[in-house]
C-alpha cells in the first residue's frame, strides 16, 4: 500500500495547523510556504477536512483555519482516511465488498487480513499529538 501525496501534505496540513494556530488562525498561504506545497493542491485537501468537520475556517482579514478538536484526538489512520479512502490492502475487505465467489477458497485472503489488522494498528495507534511531539523535538523544520 503506499500513501499517496494527497495523504502525506494532509497529514503535514494538520500538523502545520496543529504547530501555529496558538494565536491567530492558520492561512493556508503560510503553511504552503512553511510546506513547500502549493495553496491550490491544499486548497483542495483543506476543504476535505473543513467537510469532515476536522478544521474550521475563519474568515476575514485575520482568518485561516483551526483544528476543531484537541490534536490527541485525531489519529494519523482518521485523517489519511480521509483524504484517502479506506486504507484497506485489497478491494474484498472494504466495508461494502462484493461477496467473492473464491472467499471460501482464498488462502490469501488470511494475509490481506492481517495486512488489514497491522495497518490499522499502527495508523490509529498515533494521534496528531504524536506528530506535534516528534516534531517540537527535532526542532523547527516543519516538512515531514
Amino acid at each position: 500500500m503506499k500513501i499517496s501525496t494527497k495523504g502525506r501534505y494532509a497529514l503535514r496540513l494538520m500538523l502545520d495547523i496543529a504547530l501555529n494556530d496558538a494565536a491567530d488562525p492558520v492561512r493556508l498561504k503560510d503553511t504552503a510556504d512553511r510546506q513547500s506545497i502549493s495553496v491550490k493542491y491544499l486548497e483542495q485537501i483543506i476543504s476535505q477536512l473543513v467537510r469532515a468537520g476536522y478544521v474550521k475556517s475563519i474568515r476575514g482579514p485575520q482568518g485561516g483555519y483551526r483544528l476543531m478538536k484537541q490534536p490527541s484526538e485525531y489519529t494519523v489512520g482518521m485523517i489519511l482516511r480521509q483524504v484517502e479512502g479506506n486504507m484497506v490492502p485489497v478491494s474484498c475487505l472494504e466495508d461494502e465488498a462484493i461477496d467473492c465467489e473464491r472467499q471460501g477458497q482464498c488462502v490469501t485472503l488470511r494475509i490481506w487480513k492481517e495486512l488489514d489488522t497491522a495497518m490499522r494498528s499502527v495508523l490509529d495507534k498515533y494521534t496528531l499529538a504524536d506528530l506535534v511531539e516528534w516534531q517540537q523535538e527535532i526542532g523547527d523544520n516543519y516538512i515531514i
